[in-house]
């Protein structure tokens, strides 16, 4: 994903992740995140950006994201949410097309999920939280270069069958 607006996290949000990374997270089916179904338009940088979750089918909900600028794809992505052997729901991203990395649920909500893996360089954690039928917040935060930061990325939905060619 491009990067958008960085900010330092506040310490009181700190030890509260802290404390929440040590309740365990509940199985969840892929299907409660049928939510983030559809298609969103970033509003972040430069217009371009979007990203298509498909509902959830066979187990999985499976997504792309690609960014373009001036009429090229400079970044792109396939992501991942399936249930592991454990029963923990995951997210696995891939940007570039690289091999997945495991980020394990942390805490869900009705139109929230907050997904972890402290092992990762960066982000450690990634957040997607949807505030009415037409908003997307994605959160990446994590430590980075020995500062812990948050980087947010705002979504609308748009309609998949219109928006095939960014603007």
């Amino acid at each position: 994903m491009p990067s958008s607006r960085i900010r330092p996290i506040p310490p009181a949000a700190l030890a509260l992740a802290a404390a929440c990374a040590a309740l365990p997270a509940r199985a969840q089916s892929v299907d409660g995140m049928a939510w983030l179904a559809g298609c969103w338009r970033g509003h972040f940088g430069e217009a371009g950006t979007m990203e298509q979750w498909l509902p959830p089918a066979g187990g999985t909900m499976l997504a792309m994201s690609r960014t373009v600028r001036q009429g090229k794809t400079v970044e792109f992505e396939f992501l991942q949410l399936r249930q592991l052997q454990d029963g923990t729901l995951a997210l696995m991203p891939q940007p570039a097309g690289r091999p997945a990395t495991v980020f394990r649920l942390l805490s869900a909500g009705p139109q929230e999920a907050v997904f972890e893996n402290p092992a990762h360089d960066f982000p450690q954690r990634i957040a997607y939280t949807r505030s009415d039928e037409s908003r997307l917040l994605v959160s990446i935060e994590g430590l980075r270069n020995g500062t812990t930061r948050r980087i947010e990325f705002t979504f609308s939905r748009v309609g998949c069958e219109d928006e095939l060619q960014p603007r």
